[in-house]
């Protein structure tokens, strides 16, 4: 069940982080297109980058967290 789990939060990390990123790519393309771009620095580039990761990780551990806690909960009611 930890490799499951293990396998799980990676694999929907990766897609939140997908999702996420096509989010902030389509906000800025708007902003862009309302106003001048604004241009970020290297730095800010990277917290931005760090934010998304720490953002998908965050939701995947709570999706898996859920979801597998609803498995075992329904272990517990179907058994008893």
């Amino acid at each position: 069940m930890i490799k499951a789990s293990l396998v799980i939060v990676t694999v929907l990390t990766v897609i939140f982080a997908m999702l996420l990123r096509w989010r902030e790519e389509r906000l800025d393309r708007v902003a862009a297109a309302a106003g001048a771009p604004r241009r970020q620095g290297w730095l800010a580039l990277g917290r931005r980058r760090l934010n998304r990761w720490i953002t998908a990780a965050a939701l995947a551990a709570l999706v898996t967290m859920a979801g597998l806690g609803g498995v075992q909960w329904m272990r517990v009611w179907i058994s008893g």
